[in-house]
């Protein structure tokens, strides 16, 4: 049975929570930390952040705050497009983990592609470097393509275990998805309430009232039954805790056929997986 604590193995023989917090948007200072301590306290053991949101800082404070062991929770933050590099990266690196105040990250991911092959290979070899001297135990990539893992696979010394990409059932990604697992690459599952702009939609209304939960929690359970990992993004409490509570129900296989039947390609941001 799936729990707020279940976890998957990854390829390395790791493990990561299932289920966590995001905090993409989250104000920086009071508002980011409080909203991952109402998470941590609610059970969450998977904070996923980067540079780029500028609240490493907070989630470190929060963590120190709440008491609980470093080793229960699971940490998880992004090198920024420009600090790809080799030289860079350490950089952003030994700064990410100055702000988090950490001796050691969970789970450290390239943002994006975008910065093109040099740099890419370059970055990946930093992160090589890093596993090696005990500073992060899993290393990944958020938002690449298929092409992007074949160009990976082809100098890696050291497996990407997960890739990062928005997935929702207006964005199913089939066929990368199928590749990461033929690649035994784990899936997290970024932005899987599609921002809350599909969340009237007729077919998603119909399955909550059924299950009488509300179509964001429908949209989350969906997401743990395709075996993705998902961290929604809130700084609310109501907002945080009934995110969780998606463990007491199942969609049944009619409810996800009809979820998985609404993909349109709907992107609700960037999609760098189309990138050179």
């Amino acid at each position: 049975m799936l729990s707020i604590r279940s976890k998957l193995s990854l390829s390395n023989g790791n493990t990561i929570p299932q289920f966590g917090l995001g905090v993409y948007q989250a104000k920086p200072g009071e508002v980011a930390e409080n909203a991952v301590l109402i998470a941590l306290k609610a059970g969450y053991r998977l904070i996923d952040t980067a540079a780029g949101y500028r609240n490493e800082k907070d989630v470190g404070e929060a963590l120190r705050k709440s008491g609980i062991p470093r080793e229960e929770v699971f940490i998880s933050t992004k090198l920024n497009n420009c600090d790809q590099g080799y030289e860079s990266t350490m950089t952003a690196f030994n700064n990410s983990l100055r702000l988090l105040g950490l001796d050691y990250l969970d789970l450290y991911l390239l943002h994006s592609p975008n910065p093109g092959p040099r740099k890419r290979k370059e970055s990946w070899q930093a992160l090589e470097e890093l596993v090696k001297k005990g500073l992060i135990r899993n290393i990944g990539v958020s938002n690449y393509g298929k092409h992007h893992l074949d160009e990976l696979l082809e100098y890696c010394t050291i497996r990407p275990v997960i890739n990062q990409i928005e997935i929702h059932p207006w964005l199913t990604r089939v066929e990368l998805v199928e590749y990461c697992r033929k690649l035994n690459i784990a899936v997290e599952a970024y932005s899987p309430l599609a921002k809350g702009r599909k969340l009237n939609d007729e077919r998603l209304v119909n399955i909550a009232s059924k299950h009488s939960k509300d179509p964001a929690q429908i949209l989350l359970r969906w997401s743990l039954q395709h075996g993705y990992i998902v961290f929604p993004k809130s700084d609310k409490e109501v907002r945080i805790k009934s995110n969780a509570e998606i463990f007491d129900f199942e969609l049944d296989d009619a409810d996800m056929k009809l979820l998985d039947s609404c993909d349109e390609y709907f992107t609700t941001g960037w999609d760098p997986t189309k990138n050179p």
